[in-house]
């Protein structure tokens, strides 16, 4: 924190905060009562980010950019905080047909949003090449995957999946994608939906990228993997009726597999 930019040291020093855990993005993030400050390695994507994020002021409830500062070694993002709490909080899970269906309120959120000047395009083919330089490079962490994608039963190797994945993939419907849609990565407040945070792969995407996403992390935290409460009240298969859409279970298992080698 002694290394901070002026411009973002003179805005929260002195400030009481504390360091949130929750997440596996790399960075670090400070918490402070009316802001929160992310500091991560230098990527080009971190300066999409804050762009998409400007772009979305006034569209979505998304953190307000105070300031952004860059090295040549790290990035300082400092936002406004977003009220409210995690859709994972036991408040919010103990509530299953609110949680459903503020998640399905939060996709057409999204999907309702006029994308024809986004900032950033985050195709099919976008995903499948970084997926391809992940594996090409050791980036994939097999420990941090479902047990069942790697060994007996499944595929082999990450670059096994990734070849499964090239060769199926699934029509494209492009929206406002936030990318990884969790429900760590949803705040509500007052049974209503209060910010998306975590936007760093937020862009034009596959609309079933989200749906996927949201419906494993409903199902992983409603079987108690993340914090041991089990929750049997809540069936993830609910989204899809709050949505108004069948599942389609190729798209479900194409984009959970993607996911994988991120």
């Amino acid at each position: 924190m002694n290394r901070l930019p002026s411009s973002i040291r003179e805005r929260i020093e002195g400030k009481p905060y504390r360091i949130n855990n929750v997440g596996l993005s790399g960075a670090t993030v400070a918490v402070f009562e009316d802001c929160v400050l992310k500091i991560a390695p230098y990527q080009k994507k971190n300066e999409e980010t804050v762009e998409v994020m400007r772009w979305l002021a006034g569209k979505l409830p998304v953190p307000e950019v105070l300031c952004y500062e860059r090295d040549l070694e790290r990035q300082y993002l400092l936002m406004r905080r977003v009220p409210g709490e995690m859709a994972c909080s036991q408040n919010f899970m103990e509530q299953p047909k609110l949680l459903v269906d503020c998640l399905a309120e939060a996709l057409k959120m999204l999907w309702r949003v006029d994308v024809s000047d986004c900032p950033r395009q985050r195709t099919i083919d976008t995903e499948l090449r970084e997926a391809r330089y992940r594996v090409e490079h050791g980036l994939v962490d097999v420990r941090d995957v479902d047990p069942a994608t790697f060994g007996a039963g499944g595929f082999q190797d990450p670059a096994a999946l990734l070849r499964w994945l090239e060769e199926n993939r699934p029509a494209y419907e492009p929206v406002l994608s936030h990318g990884d849609f969790c429900l760590p990565n949803l705040f509500l407040d007052g049974g209503k939906i209060s910010g998306f945070i975590d936007l760093g792969e937020m862009g034009v995407g596959d609309k079933w990228r989200d749906i996927a996403l949201c419906y494993r992390s409903l199902k992983w935290n409603a079987e108690g993997m993340y914090g041991g409460k089990v929750y049997p009240e809540i069936q993830p298969e609910g989204l899809f009726e709050a949505l108004g859409i069948a599942p389609d279970e190729k798209k479900l298992k194409f984009y959970i597999l993607l996911d994988e080698l991120y």
